[in-house]
């Protein structure tokens, strides 16, 4: 297990200039991470290959791996033409992750401002042609550098566990998996412990973060509260401060032999800094304190 950050949590000090992402890279390492996700916010390396060179160069100096690299897709277009296109750009992407030597990208399927019924189990199975080809024109075209692409369960059409089992069952790519995120489920109002044991198979990387939870009869008023698909509310919360039931996901991570990425999400109203710091610290010291305690797999209990 590695424990380390995405630099989306820190994009807020990325887009205001107080810190650049090669700072970031020595930030990470000096806060006790072992390497980082690139989500290109508050920077871009596909039309700047200097940069993208100092990245390599400094996280290999700095002893920070390069875990994966996230960037938002929309494979429903409204003509083939755009939807070709759309698949073109992101393999521009493809091409800047091995340069960078990075072996797992992430890429979205559609975009993230739909109508509600855009986000309905009708329309995502009336696009689900146009996500699974762009998927497989994307996964085929990094499989010849090695890398494995990724899909998300965030974004609300496909956030769910089934619906991203159902696009990578539709796929059928050995290097096409999942990027786990803990905490997304939530936002179609499914048990994370659920999400998470369904999905754990085909993960690639796993998201830590955390949410505030309220139900839609709360209305907690002010602050930076988003909508689940139900109309229940989440604010995010440094890990292992909200609501999320993280020792029993990383028991159930122990079980399952995880051994891979643990990427670090912080999307609270703290500051960035604190919140990331204590974020890694928490995972690193709960992943310490939790045992299996005689669970042989996630679905049986070994009998004392």
């Amino acid at each position: 297990m590695k424990v380390g950050l995405s630099s989306y949590s820190l994009v807020s000090a990325l887009m205001d200039g107080r810190i650049t992402i090669l700072e970031a890279i020595d930030w990470v390492a000096a806060n006790g991470g072992t390497h980082l996700e690139l989500v290109p916010a508050g920077y871009s390396v596909v039309d700047n290959p200097e940069l993208a060179l100092a990245i390599r160069e400094k996280a290999a100096s700095a002893g920070i791996e390069l875990s994966a690299y996230c960037i938002p897709a929309n494979f429903i277009q409204a003509t083939e033409e755009a939807f070709y296109t759309e698949v073109e750009r992101v393999k521009t992407h493809v091409d800047v992750v091995q340069q960078m030597g990075i072996k797992v990208m992430r890429h979205d399927l559609t975009g993230f401002s739909r109508k509600p019924e855009e986000i309905s189990i009708h329309y995502f199975e009336e696009h689900l042609k146009e996500m699974v080809l762009g998927s497989q024109l994307i996964a085929d075209y990094a499989t010849k550098y090695g890398i494995t692409t990724t899909i998300e369960n965030h974004g609300f059409n496909v956030q769910a566990s089934d619906r991203v089992q159902r696009v990578l069952r539709a796929v059928n790519r050995d290097n096409f998996k999942t990027t786990l995120d803990i905490g997304n489920f939530l936002c179609v109002d499914e048990d994370p412990l659920v999400g998470l044991r369904k999905n754990l198979p085909a993960a690639a990387t796993v998201h830590f973060k955390d949410f505030y939870v309220r139900p839609y009869y709360e209305n907690p008023g002010e602050g930076p509260w988003i909508k689940t698909t139900n109309g229940n509310f989440l604010r995010g919360a440094i890990v292992g401060h909200g609501e999320l039931p993280i020792r029993e996901i990383i028991r159930q991570l122990k079980v399952d032999q995880y051994d891979g990425y643990v990427v670090i999400e912080f999307e609270g109203m703290e500051d960035c800094f604190v919140g990331s710091r204590i974020g890694m610290n928490n995972v690193k010291r709960l992943w310490d304190e939790v045992q299996v305690d005689g669970w042989k797999t996630l679905d049986e209990k070994v009998e004392k």
